[in-house]
């Protein structure tokens, strides 16, 4: 796989990325106009030091995105209990300032 930096033929990246050779062709025309990865001689695609650069970022991304969903979640499941707390009371609008449902 071209993420290891050992380079990879068309083929290889087809099928461990499960692409049809169409999409590949397009994805592989997007990373090459992008500056990521390079075709050698051999046909091999490489990352350039700007695709393990983007790589690096995707990763650190993705994992503060998961981190932030599951907090997200957390806040959410604190609301819902504190809603469940008050059962009597009904929701009668939305508070435009906030988004949050107005109580009785």
């Amino acid at each position: 796989m071209v993420s290891d930096n050992h380079g990879a033929k068309k083929t290889q990246i087809m099928y461990q990325a499960y692409l049809s050779y169409t999409l590949l062709t397009r994805y592989l025309n997007d990373v090459l106009e992008a500056g990521l990865v390079v075709c050698d001689s051999d046909n091999c695609f490489r990352l350039t030091p700007k695709g393990e650069s983007f790589l690096a970022r995707c990763s650190k991304y993705y994992r503060s995105r998961q981190v932030l969903e599951k907090n997200l979640n957390h806040v959410e499941d604190q609301k819902l209990m504190l809603q469940e707390m008050c059962p009597d009371r009904k929701a009668v609008g939305v508070n435009k300032r906030t988004g949050e449902k107005d109580r009785a």
